[in-house]
């Protein structure tokens, strides 16, 4: 319902007066509260200011690009973003995933396909998640916490002999990081593919490249791996998919 959705504030940043002003209209028949700027500087002010539960950037912005707000706002903010831009080919894609984008969006793209995507993300972060069985999900070093969505790792000068020397560091996982991992971690030793990964994830009708999933793990593996060349906890099952490691 739409009443559901007045909670959600949508930030959308983009130099294209018109796609702004339909995806506005879009997202504001849905119930969402909706703001935006045409200028890269002036929307992170924004941001900053309102505090939305969501971004809708472009690539190509006036003044600062969506590749530096995006490699900014990561360094303290987990924000889902979700991108958008003319170009196509598949190694910007990927970069753009790099820096911590959630979904990537080529133009021209409808305002309903963007709106669907927005929905998607959003959805994911409710708490109704019907998929969990676990509040909290433990391995030796791993802490999941499927409630508040946060994820501790034990650090390695932690004295394991003396529990009150123990040392935990929260990590700064992106949603769809999150999603993945606690995917992964609630179904130990079951062999997800890209495909499985993306239909949880993203949606059963999203139709990206699943590909994608493996920047994502990629991404993963750099903040709870100790060395992700050796994953310990996410493994790749070659020609399957990926596992996840008590």
């Amino acid at each position: 319902m739409i009443e559901d959705n007045y909670n959600y504030r949508i930030l959308i940043i983009e130099d294209e007066k018109g796609l702004v002003k339909v995806l506005k209209a879009y997202l504001e028949k849905e119930g969402y509260e909706v703001f935006y700027s045409h200028d890269g500087e002036e929307g992170l002010k924004l941001f900053y200011e309102k505090n939305p539960d969501l971004i809708v950037l472009d690539l190509m912005l006036p003044s600062m690009s969506g590749e530096n707000i995006a490699k900014k706002l990561r360094q303290t903010d987990n924000t889902p973003i979700i991108m958008l831009t003319a170009k196509g080919e598949e190694e910007e894609k990927l970069e753009g995933l790099g820096i911590g984008a959630d979904d990537y969006v080529v133009k021209p793209a409808s305002p309903r396909e963007i709106t669907a995507r927005v929905k998607t993300i959003l959805r994911r972060s409710e708490k109704d998640q019907g998929r969990v069985q676990k509040d909290i999900i433990e391995t030796k070093n791993l802490t999941i916490n499927t409630l508040s969505h946060r994820v501790y790792l034990k650090l390695d000068k932690a004295d394991e002999k003396d529990e009150s020397s123990l040392e935990f560091e929260e990590l700064s996982l992106t949603p769809t990081e999150y999603e993945i991992l606690k995917q992964l971690a609630l179904y130990p030793k079951r062999v997800f593919s890209r495909e499985d990964l993306a239909d949880i994830v993203f949606g059963y009708f999203w139709e990206g490249d699943p590909r994608t999933v493996d920047t994502h793990i990629k991404n993963l593996r750099k903040k709870i791996e100790p060395d992700p060349k050796k994953p310990t906890f996410i493994k790749t099952v070659f020609g399957a998919g990926y596992q996840f490691q008590e």
